[in-house]
């Protein structure tokens, strides 16, 4: 590998991790390529990308990252799942691994702080962010229409007090 496609390499590792929500760090090996193309696959299905690094570029990319601690993680066959949403990685990366013993969970980052294999799978259990978020907006939601509820129940009490004496006046 020429200089200039090393240092094309580091940039494009550094703007990765840059972007990334999370970081997934695995061990490969084992896997044929064929499997590695149902990897990526499903890693791109669900929103995630999968990519093999080179370990001492990929300790070079890191410096300056908020990822900057996963580099002790890099020794050995590694890959990197990452991905814009914190649970996609994680949820793909476990899934597949459940499948396949070959890809090992070593750990990983959400932002600058560091997660163990178990952290990863505890992550992988979360609902998507948009679930969450609609769960939020629930959550908020429903005081709101129940201070609407409570502020209108004494006008409607008073309206069917009302609507009572006017029908008892007419039947009368």
């Amino acid at each position: 590998m020429l200089r200039a496609e090393k240092e094309q390499l580091v940039a494009s590792l550094n703007e990765t991790f840059n972007a990334a929500s999370v970081v997934v760090v695995t061990h490969y090996t084992g896997l044929n390529a064929g499997q590695m193309t149902d990897l990526r696959s499903s890693m791109r299905a669900a929103g995630a990308n999968f990519r093999v690094t080179k370990n001492r570029l990929t300790r070079i990319a890191l410096e300056g990252t908020p990822y900057q601690g996963l580099s002790d993680m890099f020794v050995g066959p590694t890959a990197i799942a990452f991905s814009d949403d914190p649970v996609t990685a994680a949820k793909a990366s476990v899934e597949f691994a459940k499948k396949n013993e070959k890809l090992v969970i070593l750990g990983g980052a959400l932002g600058e702080t560091l997660i163990d294999e178990a952290g990863v799978k505890a992550l992988a259990s979360l609902p998507p962010i948009d679930e969450l978020r609609g769960k939020i907006v629930g959550l908020l939601n429903a005081p709101a229409s129940r201070l609407a509820r409570v502020i209108n129940a004494p006008g409607s009490q008073l309206a069917r007090v009302l609507n009572a004496y006017a029908t008892k006046d007419e039947a009368a």
